[in-house]
């Protein structure tokens, strides 16, 4: 990083400890300090990477990083005696990447746990707990109800690019040229909507709140499912992202996020996204069951 940009992002972090404690930082310009937990324990902000997709992680009107996984880490963060946070926005298959580069301290984009993540990244403990959904012309013409049930169909299917759904659609059987990619959930929503893709594959609570602020656009979200992989139903859980090495600042993050969820003020937290108690996750739930393809209960 230049000089220059070096002392950008110091007035940046001095601006967001003037509006407490956020501000939006261009890509590339990541962490200034190696130890994130040592800066964050001496009050400064934690750097997040969001992929300002709703409800997860996003800015909102005057540029402040919020949604669900932004607005937990702030608690975490807080109660670790920081200021708050910055956040790098990049679109959701460059988070992981930019993760692993030091651009970020962690991913606060509501990314779903899986073995393949797992490979790359340590994960906190479960954040949320969510059954995907799909997206579907008003009426669900085609009668599908899970992704089994999209392949059987012949239909093509809309998901994120890198999202878990392109993995969940792969393990159902449906043909690679079956699947058509999308840099956003806006993009998804529009590609349904505009005939691009027959079907679109998401986290229920996302594809939920996109037809909200959407209305009229003439789709609809189907009841919620457990996609299978190699025949067995699993979780979708929520998590947030750390480099492998940062293992002292993901621990300390977890006692923060247990802490949090215990409480009770994690359902006060996230309430406002959308999120309530059957999105908690139970207390014995860890990464590693989810990692191994734990079967859903």
């Amino acid at each position: 990083m230049s000089t220059d940009l070096r002392l950008s992002r110091r007035r940046l972090l001095g601006a967001a400890a003037a509006l407490g404690g956020a501000a939006l930082l261009p890509a590339g310009c990541g962490r200034e300090s190696a130890d994130a937990l040592e800066r964050v324990r001496a009050g400064g902000d934690l750097v997040v990477g969001l992929s300002g997709e709703r409800p997860f992680g996003y800015t909102d009107g005057s540029g402040r990083p919020t949604g669900e996984s932004p607005e937990v880490a702030r608690a975490v963060v807080e109660g670790l005696g920081g200021g708050g946070l910055v956040a790098v926005q990049l679109p959701f298959d460059q988070l992981v990447p930019n993760l692993i580069d030091g651009t970020f301290d962690v991913i606060a984009a509501g990314m779903t746990v899986t073995p393949l993540r797992c490979q790359q990244v340590a994960f906190s403990r479960p954040d949320f707990v969510a059954r995907t959904g799909l997206l579907v012309p008003q009426g669900n013409p085609l009668g599908v109800a899970t992704l089994a049930g999209v392949r059987r169909s012949g239909a093509t299917l809309g998901v994120l690019t890198g999202a878990a759904e392109q993995e969940y659609a792969l393990a159902a059987g449906i043909a690679p040229e079956k699947i058509v990619y999308f840099d956003s959930q806006g993009a998804l929503v529009r590609g349904v909507a505009g005939g691009e893709a027959q079907v679109g594959a998401l986290t229920r609570i996302s594809l939920l709140d996109e037809v909200r602020r959407n209305a009229g656009i003439g789709l609809q979200v189907t009841a919620g499912f457990a996609p299978e992989v190699a025949g067995r139903p699993v979780v979708g859980a929520g998590a947030f992202a750390f480099r492998p090495a940062d293992a002292e600042l993901r621990a300390e993050f977890d006692r923060g996020l247990t802490a949090l969820q215990d409480s009770g003020r994690w359902l006060a937290v996230t309430a406002p996204f959308g999120f309530g108690e059957d999105n908690l996750p139970p207390r014995d739930l860890t990464v590693d069951d989810i990692c191994a393809r734990t079967p859903a209960s």
